[in-house]
């Protein structure tokens, strides 16, 4: 996804609130990670989250922000991988309270995954999670985003998109909360009804965008 697809996700996304919880998200992310090579970025051992250390890595070096930087934890690296890529599990032992995981899981965390993110939180280490409404792995984090399918009008890889790209803007005015949204009460539930063609129809254009197949 290039800069212009990613202006169109924002474009689209700003009457609905989720622009919002996902700067929210990044900035909170940005004021964490204040120590060069400490944002530690891990996935579950089937699904590692490539992509969003590449786009972080990018936003990093453009924005001169080396404490941005993130290193990629991998279950089982190979042998000979570039050093990159060839940060293992041991890196999460030696976790410090300086330092900031983000997980990134697009499926429930297994318990081995749960276990390390547990261990990191104990050392000190402050946790963010970026998920699809894992409620284990919500309790482990200090700040969680979750995108709930079916709910959010933006798939998992846009909302990856979304904090990435602004993870290196300056932190605006204002606080946001990026709790998910209250329960549609009595009163709301006109509203909700009315919405949910349009998250419908926000939903499509955004997977156009995104490359995601609409269902």
């Amino acid at each position: 996804m290039n800069a212009d697809q990613v202006a169109t996700l924002r474009a689209l996304l700003a009457p609905t609130g989720w622009l919002d919880r996902t700067s929210a998200f990044a900035r909170a992310l940005r004021r964490s990670a204040r120590t060069p090579n400490g944002l530690l970025v891990v996935g579950p051992r089937q699904d590692e989250p490539w992509h969003m250390t590449a786009h972080l890595a990018d936003e990093s070096r453009l924005a001169g922000l080396p404490e941005l930087a993130p290193t990629l934890v991998r279950w089982a690296p190979e042998r000979g991988a570039p050093p990159h890529l060839a940060v293992g599990l041991d890196r999460l032992v030696s976790a410090g309270a300086a330092e900031t995981l983000l997980v990134v899981s697009g499926t429930m965390a297994p318990a081995e995954l749960l276990e390390r993110v547990h261990d990191v939180r104990r050392s000190g280490a402050t946790v963010f999670a970026l998920d699809q409404d894992d409620p284990e792995l919500d309790e482990l984090a200090h700040e969680s985003l979750q995108v709930s399918p079916g709910t959010a009008p933006i798939s998992f890889d846009a909302a990856q998109h979304l904090v990435s790209s602004a993870v290196t803007l300056d932190a605006g005015a204002g606080r946001f909360s990026i709790a998910s949204p209250p329960a549609a009460g009595r009163g709301d539930r006109q509203a909700s009804a009315a919405d949910h063609g349009l998250r419908a129809r926000l939903a499509r254009l955004l997977d156009a965008v995104s490359g995601t197949p609409a269902d």
